[in-house]
Parts: C-alpha cells; sequence; structure tokens
C-alpha cells in the first residue's frame, strides 16, 4: 500500500480555472440575526461544499460597527468580506473594502438590503444568499463619496465642483472626511424620514415603517437649496448644470431603486461612472400627486418642480441645516453636501 497521500482538487475560480481555496469572513451585527449558530453552521455547509475554507466570523459592536473588522479581514487575506445586517453594517464592511481586491458579499440581515436589491440579489433567503455568494463572480462597481458641514468652504468646495478638485479627475482615491456611500444621500424629507423612524416599529413590519414616517413628513415647509452637477454624461468644458429650488428633499444616488421596488432614478447604474440626482419640489397635496404620478409612470407623466441631473461631482448648499442621510442612516442637520462618484473602485460578488 502506498503512503502518498492523493491530491485534493482544487477549488475551481470566477472562470472555472483550478485556485487555491477560497478565504471567506463574515461580519455580523449580532442585533439583526436571530440565530447566529444556525447561520454559521449554513455558512460552514456551503462553504465546503464550494470548496472555500473554512469561513471566520468577527461580530460588529455599538463602537466598532464593521469597517474595523472589514479592514482586519483584508489585512488577513481574506477574499470575500461578506457583510450579515442592516444597511448600515454594508456601508461600514464596503468602507474597507474601497481600493482593494477583496470582494464584499452580501447576506440579508436588515430591513433595507438596497444595495441586494439593485444588484438582484437574494434578500429574502439567507441560504439562497449564501449559494449566490459562494457561486457567484466578483463584479467591479461605483462607490459614491460624501463630505458633509455647513458651509462650502468646510466642505472644501467651490461651488462647482462637489468635495474640490476637478470633475475630470474622478479616480482620485477617498479623501479624509469622506464618507461612503453605495446607494443614495441626501437632505430633506429622506432624512426626516430615517431620523423619525420607530426602530421597534421597523423591526415588527419592515419597511412599511418607512411609509408610516413619510407619511408624517410629507407636507413640510421645505427648504430653499442650490445643486450644482459638473462631469455629466457627454460633458467636456462646460461648467455643468445648477438648479435652485425651494425643495423638498435632494438626493443623490449611485443606484436608483427603493423599497418595494420603487424606482426613483431609473437612468442610475452601478458602474456607469456617474451619479444621478433628484431634486423634489412639489406645492401641496396636487403637486405630490404629479411627483408620485412621474415616479410611477417611470417618469412618463411627470411634474415640472422634479428637477433631475447627472454627473459626477455634486456640491449642495442649503439655506438652513436640514436633516441628512446617507445609505439611510440619519446623521443629523447639516448645510452643505460635497459628493462625487469613485468608479470601479468595489468589487461585489454576484449571481
Amino acid at each position: 500500500m502506498s503512503d502518498t497521500v492523493p491530491d485534493v482538487p482544487e477549488a475551481p475560480g470566477n472562470d472555472g480555472v483550478p485556485s487555491a481555496r477560497r478565504s471567506l469572513t463574515v461580519v455580523y451585527n449580532p442585533v439583526k440575526v436571530d440565530d447566529v449558530d444556525a447561520a454559521k453552521q449554513l455558512v460552514a455547509d456551503a462553504a465546503a461544499r464550494h470548496g472555500w475554507g473554512e469561513p471566520r466570523w468577527t461580530p460588529t459592536t455599538a463602537e466598532e460597527t464593521g469597517e474595523k473588522q472589514g479592514r482586519e479581514a483584508v489585512e488577513a487575506g481574506a477574499d470575500v468580506v461578506a457583510s450579515l445586517g442592516g444597511d448600515g453594517t454594508v456601508r461600514a464592511v464596503a468602507s474597507a473594502l474601497v481600493g482593494t481586491d477583496s470582494a464584499l458579499g452580501l447576506l440579508p440581515g436588515g430591513t433595507g438590503n438596497l444595495l441586494a436589491r439593485n444588484l438582484g440579489l437574494p434578500i429574502d433567503s439567507l441560504e439562497d444568499a449564501v449559494e449566490t455568494m459562494l457561486s457567484g463572480s466578483d463584479r467591479r462597481i461605483d462607490v459614491g463619496l460624501v463630505r458633509t458641514g455647513d458651509s462650502l468652504t468646510e466642505i472644501g468646495a467651490d461651488g462647482t465642483a462637489g468635495a474640490g478638485g476637478r470633475a475630470d479627475d474622478p479616480a482620485e482615491g477617498r479623501r479624509e472626511g469622506e464618507e461612503v456611500f453605495l446607494v443614495m444621500t441626501g437632505l430633506g424629507l429622506d432624512g426626516e424620514v430615517m431620523a423619525g423612524t420607530n426602530e421597534k416599529v421597523k423591526a415588527v413590519i419592515g419597511w412599511v415603517a418607512y411609509v408610516l414616517a413619510a407619511m408624517r413628513k410629507i407636507f413640510g415647509r421645505g427648504f430653499s437649496v442650490s445643486v450644482a452637477a459638473t462631469g455629466g454624461p457627454g460633458e467636456s468644458d462646460r461648467p455643468g448644470d445648477r438648479i435652485g429650488r425651494h425643495a423638498r428633499t435632494v438626493v443623490i444616488g449611485n443606484c436608483g431603486t427603493l423599497q418595494g421596488g420603487i424606482e426613483l432614478m431609473p437612468e442610475a447604474r452601478l458602474d456607469d461612472g456617474v451619479l444621478d440626482s433628484v431634486v423634489v419640489a412639489p406645492k401641496g397635496f396636487f403637486g405630490w400627486l404629479s411627483v408620485f404620478a412621474d415616479v410611477a409612470t417611470r417618469h412618463r407623466s411627470g411634474h415640472k418642480r422634479l428637477d433631475r441631473l447627472r454627473g459626477r461631482e455634486f456640491t449642495v448648499l442649503a439655506k438652513e441645516p436640514v436633516e441628512t442621510e446617507i445609505d439611510g442612516d440619519p446623521i443629523g442637520e447639516r448645510r452643505a453636501l460635497a459628493v462625487r462618484v469613485l468608479p470601479d473602485s468595489l468589487v461585489v460578488r454576484v449571481g
């Protein structure tokens, strides 16, 4: 009998070519996971079937919400760092992966799962999401970067190019003070809704809690705001687009689908190198009806006070401080936003 140990087949890579066993780290929010032991067993069994190494698990805390854990996973050589939690956990983990070759895995654990929705990934079944992550492929997408403050000077913008710098140099990496967003950032009604949603109610009825919060806030008085976009599709040396409105909300997005399949910005794409924005400025009940009709009909029936801009950089300046959110996380009242896109900077596991 030979003492030679038979070779163990290596796990196939993305293109079916044998490669070393891939490594996975799961960063999870204990508050969002009902049965951690069951989730660990499910992931371990799937990893074994697909030829991956034994997954590592690391929890978030109130102080460290995922970015530190994600950074440590990258330094340890993880091929995929999966987020298991809400949209806040996804954003924190992704912030650590921007500019690296480690891929973000998306496992549903919260209410929104907005990035997964926009990528067409499973959001109702952890088992399906794990299978997609382990058997899928890598895709590069854009991320948004936002700096917030109370003046254009504070955010380092000159009023025409968000976050300072040139709109024709979008590949520059993340700068100090910039926050990553994957889906949307904005101020006004969306910020008020996020700040006003009851977490206990959301835990019971899911994303409908946002609708209830919106109904309480929708007829607020609004605010005066200026929005400037530069580096839009086809732009060269022209100064870009600028609008001034008494608006109810301003949203800038990397992708455009909300909960319930609502397409707020149907032209938005995660890998087109630009961001999309919408400035909503209805007047009264009938103004809102027109806005809802515009969104519901994919903009075949519009309202003249709903403006859309596209660009690589944005500057938003409100006359007064307004509730602001980043990927659904309320961050308090701000007057100024400087927003820009960082193209092809994040690797995501997709089906």
